[in-house]
């Protein structure tokens, strides 16, 4: 049986797209390309027209590593629905939250260095963020322990661009903390924010080169960038939400705010080697990555379902780590089995989107395959 990646062309990815713009008989050809990769691939590409049927999702990029190799990556539907461009492999979208992993990849290689002090006031650090009531850290901020809130209605579709995530920080430097540090979880975007702004501090340069620097280069992952809306992005997803069962574009919101919380975007495939690249200790050292991957503990006792940029868990006995996200243009989800080097990336370019259960679903067709390998090895 082949192990190799599937890597579709354009021309595949557009005879094999969404269920309406293809003939059956394309279709079959398509899924038979699909099956001679690995056995699970049939269902998975099964499971994944199922949802976008069901949900009415324009398009989706699904990537699935397993090991050291992508070994699943394909595009379904339209990127761009008023241009007919279909999604491919290559497509890039928004990852909303998933850049939160990201920037705490970013804060632990700065740790692992010795150039910050994840224990340290983030005021004593970055001048920018004023004296609170209670001292908050970057290894808090990370778990969202921090205390610092989250959206107000309607402020995430902000149009505002912000030249540094230093400067975004005025959007909420001047709120109170909600509670103090380290006794209650709260999800927080702004949270991440203010650690982007501690890496640019730190690292003395935009945050965006941060990302770059330490992480899409050694994970090989080209496409991982901030998701500047000015830029010329090439391959970028157009977004849509459904109102009134009506499909409309979704509204406008410029990220440059949030970089370190969800503003960042790549492709599918170069997600899943960010993944992979973290498994495999090209990012961070293993006590790091384990650190990462660990439950944080509040104070007065008890843990919170997050680690350290990731929410981790057990399903089915098996480890899990995964995050998602969803904003303006898009719904996304990172699910890995570190066990088994598994990884799973979908990205969708309609809203609200709820990507977990196809997630666990891809997860209970392909491990199963992946120990009975590792078995006969």
């Amino acid at each position: 049986m082949s192990t190799l990646p599937l890597r579709l062309t354009f021309r595949h990815c557009a005879l094999a797209g969404f269920l309406i713009l293809v003939p059956a008989a394309l279709r079959a050809q398509a899924a038979d390309a699909v099956a001679a990769v690995a056995p699970w691939a049939e269902p998975v590409d099964r499971a994944i027209r199922a949802l976008l049927d069901r949900d009415r999702a324009p398009g989706l990029s699904c990537a699935i590593a397993v090991g050291d190799a992508v070994q699943f990556e394909r595009g379904y539907g339209l990127a761009d629905v008023e241009n007919e461009v279909p999604v491919t492999p290559r497509t890039v979208f928004r990852l909303a939250s998933i850049s939160k992993p990201i920037t705490a990849v970013c804060a632990l290689q700065l740790h692992e260095a010795r150039r910050l002090d994840l224990d340290a006031d983030v005021h004593n650090l970055l001048a920018e963020w004023p004296a609170k009531s209670f001292p908050v850290t970057t290894r808090q901020l990370l778990g969202h322990l921090g205390g610092i809130r989250h959206y107000r209605p309607g402020e995430a579709e902000s149009t505002f661009h912000y030249k540094t995530q230093i400067d975004a920080l005025a959007r909420f430097a001047a709120d109170p903390l909600l509670h103090e540090p380290g006794t209650a979880y709260h999800y927080s975007t702004f949270g991440f924010n203010l650690v982007a702004a501690v890496v640019e501090k730190v690292r003395g340069e935009p945050f965006a080169n941060v990302v770059h620097d330490y992480v899409a280069v050694p994970s090989g992952a080209a496409s991982l960038q901030d998701d500047d809306v000015r830029r010329v992005i090439r391959g970028r997803a157009q977004g849509y939400v459904l109102v009134d069962a009506v499909l409309q574009n979704s509204e406008l919101m410029d990220s440059s705010y949030k970089l370190g919380g969800g503003g960042l975007c790549a492709s599918a495939p170069d997600l899943a080697r960010f993944a992979q690249a973290l498994m495999a200790g090209r990012l961070l050292r293993p006590e790091t990555l384990a650190s990462m991957w660990t439950a944080q503990p509040l104070k007065g006792g008890g843990t919170t379902d997050y680690g350290l940029g990731f929410r981790v868990g057990l399903r089915n006995g098996q480890r899990v780590v995964q995050h998602s996200g969803a904003q303006s243009r898009v719904s996304t989800m990172l699910y890995l089995l570190p066990d088994q080097q598994i990884t799973i990336v979908l990205l969708c370019n309609l809203e609200k989107v709820r990507l977990l259960p196809l997630a666990q679903q891809i997860a209970d067709l392909v491990a199963p395959v992946v120990k009975v390998q590792e078995q006969a090895k």
